[in-house]
């Protein structure tokens, strides 16, 4: 199994990586601040979930593939951009009716199950996210000690359960912001249309930035 040194090494890097936002924390933001608090959670269990699925694919073998081939890696990148500003542009379109959902309940209205899916979409496809397992977790294993692949996952849920204590954090932060937002109709449709144009800015950004090799 991994041994402590490692796991905490690897925990002290997941942090530094974690902390600073990317596209998976500002994408929670802009849901909290568009939705509200459930859905910015409901986001961060579908998002932690999708980054788990990254671990398995790193573990089997399927990580390293899609971080050394330019093609799939791009693929991979320009799908989760256009999921960020498509649901950026529903966002910012559907600011005016956000005080009515807001008074009918805390992301009433919704579907939860549609709101995980598309945090898992964007935790699946998060450039950042892909690079930092294919290139940095198989350096925190320990071949000699064996079970190489269960040593990647147990060093994937580490830094899932960082993630998701940050990823609250911001969205409880976001979604505190908001309530103060929706006590005036007009703060909480300027509130969403500042979360729906987040998301797009963040897609346009996941698309032009990272590896041009």
């Amino acid at each position: 199994m991994v041994s402590a040194d490692r796991l905490l090494a690897f925990a002290a890097m997941s942090f530094l990586l974690i902390v600073v936002p990317g596209p998976s924390v500002l994408f929670v933001i802009g849901r909290a601040l568009a939705q509200g608090r459930r859905a910015a959670l409901t986001t961060v269990v579908g998002n932690t979930l999708g980054a788990y699925v990254l671990v398995v694919a790193v573990a089997s073998g399927i990580g390293t593939v899609v971080e050394r081939s330019v093609l799939l890696f791009t693929a991979l990148k320009l799908t989760g951009a256009a999921c960020l500003v498509y649901l950026g542009v529903r966002a910012w379109r559907g600011r005016g009716s956000l005080h009515a959902s807001f008074t009918g309940g805390d992301g009433a209205g919704r579907s939860g199950l549609r709101t995980f899916w598309e945090g898992f979409a964007v935790g699946v496809s998060n450039p950042k996210t892909i690079v930092f397992f294919a290139a940095v977790l198989p350096q925190f294993v320990d071949r000699g000690q064996g079970h190489v692949i269960v040593q990647m996952l147990v060093l994937g849920l580490v830094f899932n359960a960082i993630a998701v204590a940050s990823d609250c954090v911001w969205g409880l932060t976001a979604a505190t912001a908001r309530d103060w937002f929706a006590r005036s109709p007009r703060r909480l449709s300027m509130d969403g249309g500042v979360g729906g144009l987040a998301m797009i800015g963040l897609g346009v950004t996941v698309a032009t930035t990272g590896r041009k090799d």
